[in-house]
């Protein structure tokens, strides 16, 4: 997403899976390793630009959760909230870095705090517009999230590298 200038604000990249697990607590801040683990579902890595902004997040939550990606059992594509499924939201400040020689430089990526800030929201917004969803609702789904400024330790099972830029 990008405002009038065409300048990035936020890069997302979508991944469906069938299993997924993701430590939410290092052990270096936490004694006791604390993984979450959801079930079939859709990760969502997000990272905001410097520049970005809260009026960004409402359509961007709106076309991540509509869009129609998901494949269900008959080969038929339909969005998270029509599959359900569960959701993932991880910190991803990869996704705003650029190939500067033979090294890779981040200078494009919004600050810490304003970063927290969006992405806080951002994962408040998701939750608030599944908990309306009777759907979601009814089957159980979860949203987690990843923990902003650390380090994602991930373990995926997928179907197949269904990854959306």
């Amino acid at each position: 997403m990008a405002d009038d200038d065409r300048t990035p604000q936020v890069r997302a990249l979508l991944q469906q899976y069938l299993h997924s697990w993701l430590q939410v607590h290092q052990a270096e801040v936490d004694p006791a390793d604390q993984w979450v683990e959801v079930q079939r579902g859709l990760v969502i890595y997000v990272c905001f630009f410097k520049g970005a902004d809260k009026e960004l997040l409402h359509k961007m939550v709106n076309t991540l959760l509509n869009v129609k990606l998901n494949e269900t059992e008959n080969g038929k594509h339909v969005s998270i909230l029509d599959l359900p499924g569960d959701i993932l939201i991880i910190p991803q400040a990869t996704l705003g870095g650029r190939v500067k020689g033979r090294n890779m430089q981040y200078h494009s990526n919004s600050g810490k705090e304003e970063g927290l800030e969006l992405y806080s929201q951002f994962v408040t917004l998701c939750e608030k517009e599944l908990a309306a969803n009777s759907k979601y609702a009814e089957a159980g789904v979860v949203v987690e999230h990843g923990t902003y400024g650390n380090r994602q330790v991930l373990k995926l099972d997928t179907n197949g590298p269904y990854t959306f830029n």
